[in-house]
């Protein structure tokens, strides 16, 4: 009888929830850049073969385009106020089945972002900053919004990939990011070698990767395609310039982001053609 006391107290730690445990995240949502010209990015965007699903062009405020991927991935492009503004990426957003539940979590985390609200075009929103700063924004698409009632459309017949997979951004301090990634928010290391490439906690296999902002990359972004090698031949078809990497092809937008296309194996289940895995 003396051992029932122990075996009843951690069946009683073991039913408790696992507060530890990483809330999912169903991928990722939209990466959001300002371009200096904003028709010539959108050009840029439609020669891969995305089309603009819908834009918003308020009175006094600059344009923005939201360029399709699939039925859960877009680009956002925003103009410029003027000259003087900076142009590059303005944040990565991540899509959720159940804000509200992720907000929750986040709070006992102890990263108190503000509550959910319903954004422009009608999804729930509410956004995060990383320890430099950079904005993260987490989405839940609603019924009625623009982007669900735009599902089946604007799909793009001759898009070059049909799934962005991973998102390279600049980090001030790599250490204090890759902390901020895994601890507070459960991303997972997938990479060794010094790479610090994440995945997103579930099973979305979407990915981010951090490089110091030292350096003078650009951001990037990577698709996945069935072929590369006919991927790369399509993309000189539209006589875009190509250059090679390892494992990769790829081509650079009017501001400088890198558009990779690559091959690879996706970590989630099944998907064997590249296409969108949702």
């Amino acid at each position: 009888m003396r051992f029932v006391f122990p075996i009843l107290a951690l069946a009683a730690v073991l039913a408790l929830p696992q507060t530890n445990s990483a809330p999912e995240l169903a991928g990722i949502a939209h990466v959001a850049f300002r371009v200096s010209d904003f028709q010539k990015s959108r050009d840029f965007y439609r020669t891969l073969g995305f089309e603009q699903a819908f834009e918003f062009g308020d009175p006094g405020k600059p344009p923005v385009s939201y360029i399709k991927i699939n039925d859960r991935q877009f680009i956002e492009l925003y103009g410029r106020t003027d000259a003087s503004q900076p142009t590059g990426l303005l944040h990565l957003c991540y899509e959720v089945t159940d804000i509200e539940s992720l907000w929750n979590d986040y709070v006992k985390r102890g990263l108190n972002p503000p509550p959910s609200r319903k954004a422009h075009a009608g999804n729930l929103l509410f956004v995060l900053h990383a320890p430099d700063g950079q904005t993260l924004e987490y989405t839940q698409y609603l019924p009625g919004s623009l982007h669900f009632e735009d599902r089946g459309m604007h799909l793009g017949d001759h898009a070059i990939s049909k799934h962005l997979v991973r998102a390279i951004i600049r980090a001030n301090d790599l250490s204090a990011e890759h902390d901020f990634y895994t601890s507070k928010l459960g991303f997972q290391d997938v990479a060794t070698g010094g790479v610090i490439r994440m995945c997103l906690p579930g099973n979305s296999g979407d990915e981010i990767e951090l490089k110091s902002a030292a350096s003078s990359m650009k951001p990037r972004l990577v698709f996945n395609v069935t072929n590369l090698a006919r991927a790369a031949q399509e993309l000189r078809n539209r006589s875009l310039t190509v250059a090679r990497g390892a494992g990769s092809v790829s081509v650079t937008d009017p501001d400088g982001t890198v558009i990779m296309f690559t091959s690879e194996k996706l970590r989630s289940r099944g998907n064997p053609d590249g296409m969108y895995r949702r």
